[in-house]
């Protein structure tokens, strides 16, 4: 196939957004900008709308490709695919741009606050003080749970993973609040926004202390959104727990920072989800359960088993050889927090994350081996003409995991604090989508490589597939035991046995 851009014009002043310049597009439908011309196997022609955003980034249009021609193209993990239309984040990762509704991420996670920035990713703009403190109390008046569904913590294993948890509370949401599924009232739309903006600190909150035998601690609407985990993760009944502040606001960043990152594995799941017309509950629990694999949310986590692996090897003296062994190609070993899949230079957030973490361990003065590890890694690995040369700077994941760890939430809950961030662009790209005057259905093609037509045969005339160890037991032994195997513990199974 051969594609051949005819452009209606060279150029189209007032389109384009130079954010050297600093100048704004006004946020709208993508433009129009001429036609792709596709050569097709049998030498035909069709020809493809060109589509320009924001910035002026060219997108082929070929949502009529496979109705006309019975073509579709193959794409695995889109990464050349626009599978929606958003005006809520701006990336561009040669430059090392972060941008919330056209904000700068830098800015707003250094003069602005959770609420400033959860408000603008919901509704466009940034909110004036009378705003600000109304969206502030009608998020606080959402924040207590259902006393019913603490019992569904009950039900849970004492050493469940919190990200396990929350996977089928946030789900369960939807049981006390029937009225979501009017996804089409704008009203219900932004009050089950709200709900699971407020309660997800309570949630995960409860998650973490159900997962060590503590009493649960009710929230306290006094205090700002990260001030409030704070003290639901820490407080017991039995004493009095206070707050710090600089360590609040350093949360409270690290939250700014990861509330929204464009159409990423977990953002798109909910709008797959969404588009079905599913509640936003259960659109927010599939997003979780997205975030959950260590290649997405759990990329912190990482950071902290590879630094106990350092620490493990001989701590900061074997740092040289750590670093030859990741410039090794052939070595199993990798880097982990350093260089990023969309950032082709210093990912935007980790400089803020950088001055976060320093302020962190300055105010707190703690002696752990794996911090000092972190940072010299840091200082060794910047100066290192390898690591520069690739762009392979320390990312937002480094950072977070060092600074969540000084304050002494435990790796398990990595990730549970990323959904509560990624929870307002989660619901903010939603909103968006339940919003269009026309949702499609997400249905994405496949390449078929399978059999075609096969004819059945009885099971007494089939040859063995060979696809499962039989081990010389009867077909109800082999079944009995993986039966027991997925219902019962491995001490139980050995007894049975």
């Amino acid at each position: 196939m051969d594609i051949r851009q005819r452009s209606k014009s060279e150029t189209m002043p007032g389109l384009l957004l130079d954010l050297k310049q600093g100048i704004t597009a006004v946020p709208g439908v993508a433009k129009e900008e001429g036609v792709a011309q596709l050569k097709m196997p049998d030498g035909s022609t069709i020809e493809l709308p060109v589509l320009l955003d924001s910035n002026g980034a060219k997108f082929v249009d070929i949502r009529k490709l496979q109705p006309s021609t019975g073509i579709c193209t193959f794409d695995p993990g889109f990464t050349s695919t626009a599978a929606c239309e958003s005006s809520i984040t701006y990336i561009d990762g040669n430059k090392g741009v972060l941008l919330y509704r056209g904000y700068p991420i830098e800015e707003l996670a250094s003069k602005g606050d959770f609420y400033d920035s959860a408000f603008l990713l919901l509704h466009g703009e940034l909110p004036d003080r009378q705003e600000k403190i109304a969206f502030e109390h009608d998020l606080k008046m959402h924040t207590l749970v259902n006393e019913h569904l603490m019992q569904f913590y009950r039900g849970f294993r004492h050493d469940a993973h919190p990200m396990a948890i929350m996977t089928g509370v946030v789900g369960a949401l939807s049981a006390f609040y029937p009225e979501v599924a009017e996804i089409r009232n704008p009203q219900q739309q932004l009050r089950a926004c709200y709900r699971l903006i407020a309660k997800m600190p309570t949630l995960a909150a409860m998650a973490y202390k159900t997962s060590i035998g503590q009493p649960i601690i009710y929230p306290k609407n006094d205090l700002t959104y990260a001030e409030n985990f704070l003290h639901m993760m820490f407080a017991v009944p039995s004493e009095r727990y206070e707050v710090d502040p600089e360590l609040a606001r350093a949360l409270e960043i690290v939250f700014i920072l990861h509330l929204d990152h464009e159409q990423n594995a977990s953002t798109s799941t909910v709008r797959t989800a969404g588009s079905s017309q599913a509640n936003p509950f259960a659109c927010v629990a599939s997003g979780i359960a997205a975030l959950w694999g260590p290649a997405h949310g759990g990329a912190n986590e990482a950071v902290l088993k590879m630094l106990e692996e350092i620490q493990d090897m001989g701590g900061i003296a074997v740092i040289p050889q750590v670093l030859e062994r990741a410039r090794d190609r052939i070595d199993p070993f990798r880097l982990m927090g350093f260089g990023h899949r969309v950032y082709k230079t210093f990912d935007p957030r980790a400089k803020l994350m950088a001055e976060v973490t320093r302020t962190v361990l300055k105010k707190l003065d703690q002696e752990d081996p794996l911090l000092d590890i972190a940072l010299e890694l840091e200082r060794v690995a910047l100066e290192d003409p390898y690591f520069k040369s690739r762009n392979l700077y320390p990312n937002v994941d480094f950072y977070s995991g060092i600074v969540l760890r000084a304050m002494g939430i435990p790796v398990s809950m990595y990730t549970v604090l990323f959904a509560m961030a990624r929870t307002v662009g989660w619901v903010a790209q939603w909103k968006e989508m339940v919003s269009e005057p026309q949702n499609r259905i997400s249905r994405p093609r496949q390449i078929y490589t399978g059999n075609l037509r096969r004819k059945f045969v009885a099971d007494v005339e089939r040859q063995p597939s060979g696809k499962i160890a039989v081990n010389g037991r009867s077909s109800g032994e082999h079944v009995r035991s993986s039966l027991l195997s997925r219902m019962v513990s491995t001490h139980a199974r050995t007894a049975l046995t």
